[in-house]
């Protein structure tokens, strides 16, 4: 399975409720490391959507959510504030994101976030 891509021109903040971006470049390691986590995700979970940002290609969009480091991970929950990741997290922790994530309780994800 391959995850959609996102670009400034389809992006609407307001329209992403439960929602995944991966901010990644495909020189980062790290981030393709993340990829395969994301597709069987992807697969798993119907009612979350998950997009790649390429950072490289999409450096406003990246700009307006101050992405300094890849791979980063948005999470838009349906309910509360979006909260920012960065770094690869096990597959285990993105389940229990999704969880929260879909059922508008507040999260956190480990790691750096804002």
């Amino acid at each position: 399975m391959t995850l959609n891509s996102i670009n400034n021109n389809d992006f609407d903040f307001v329209t992403y409720e439960n929602t995944i971006l991966d901010f990644y470049a495909d020189w980062c390691q790290p981030c393709k490391m993340l990829t395969p986590i994301l597709e069987e995700l992807d697969g798993e979970y119907d009612d979350v959507d998950i997009f790649k940002v390429d950072t490289e290609a999409e450096q406003e969009l990246a700009q307006v959510f101050g992405i300094q480091s890849i791979p980063s991970i948005l999470f838009i929950p349906l309910k509360g504030k979006p909260i920012m990741s960065m770094g690869v997290l096990p597959k285990e922790q993105f389940q229990e994101i999704i969880e929260d994530l879909k059922s508008g309780k507040d999260f956190e994800a480990e790691g750096e976030t804002e």
